[in-house]
């Protein structure tokens, strides 16, 4: 009889895949990982707070395992929509969302939501995934679907000091790319901002947290004390994963002082503004 950790592994995005293969993201959530955002669950709380959620139309990015979702619609917005392109996830969060709203498949560069439909658009560690276009794509897209005054919430993985040179940026990027199996673009604190503002929007708070994914304090912070201690189980008990696992901690850990989880708050500027 299939655990229930095995079961959950099996309607993962990516399931098919050899942990050797699949994104780093989801290997940790076939572990039991349920908080994958670089600065941990108290910068998404932070974050989600400073969106005003309550009563608001609110648009989710890449919710994938639902987390944030569920969090969002704890606080009773007026309605939720999420967008997601794995199916498995979107069909995840569609469940979780239903009585309040619900999750489309498709790209987050091309919602196929209405102009100004949403008061506030969230959006976690999904933009450091991309590359520069699709960055850019992204966040145009959050700012033609926010209504004026409406708020882009990101919550993503930095890199720093904002003065960083080309040839380590290069090398933390490459690096990353290797360890999870994605083609990681963090950009520094400033870039991000910067690129918020090149979308029209007006970024209004910012605040950063340690990149400590995988370190012992943090998953206890952020999966609680058994949470962790299962996800450690799972991990041992299963040669591929823990060589994954490993890798991801080692590189995490390599570039530690040059990598952070940062939020931003931005806004879309009223008409009269």
């Amino acid at each position: 009889m299939a655990t229930h950790s095995e079961s959950l592994a099996e309607t993962l995005p990516f399931a098919d895949r050899p942990v050797e293969k699949a994104p780093g993201h989801w290997v940790l959530a076939r572990a039991g990982k349920t908080v994958l955002r670089p600065g941990g669950l108290a910068l998404s709380t932070w974050a989600l707070k400073r969106a005003v959620l309550p009563g608001s139309d609110v648009v989710e990015f890449a919710p994938g395992l639902g987390v944030t979702a569920s969090a969002i619609i704890e606080v009773g917005p007026a309605s939720y929509v999420g967008v997601e392109r794995d199916p498995n996830a979107s069909a995840r969060v569609d469940a979780i969302a239903s009585g309040v709203g619900r999750c489309v498949n498709t790209d987050a560069a091309e919602t196929g939501l209405p102009d100004e439909s949403a008061d506030v658009v969230v959006g976690e560690a999904m933009l450091s995934m991309q590359g520069e276009k699709a960055k850019r794509a992204i966040m145009g897209e959050a700012a033609r679907i926010l209504r004026p005054g409406g708020r882009y919430v990101i919550h993503e993985l930095a890199m720093r000091p904002d003065a960083i040179a080309e040839e380590p940026a290069t090398e933390i990027r490459r690096a990353l790319a290797r360890a999870i199996n994605v083609n990681a673009r963090p950009l520094t604190v400033a870039d991000w901002r910067r690129a918020l503002e090149e979308v029209g929007l007006v970024v209004e708070e910012t605040r950063t947290a340690p990149m400590a994914l995988l370190k012992p304090g943090r998953m206890i912070a952020d999966e609680g004390v058994l949470g962790a201690l299962r996800i450690m189980r799972n991990v041992a008990r299963d040669k591929d994963l823990r060589e994954r696992v490993t890798t991801m901690a080692r590189t995490f850990k390599k570039y530690d002082r040059h990598l952070c989880g940062v939020a931003i708050v931005a806004r879309k500027p009223k008409e009269s503004q």
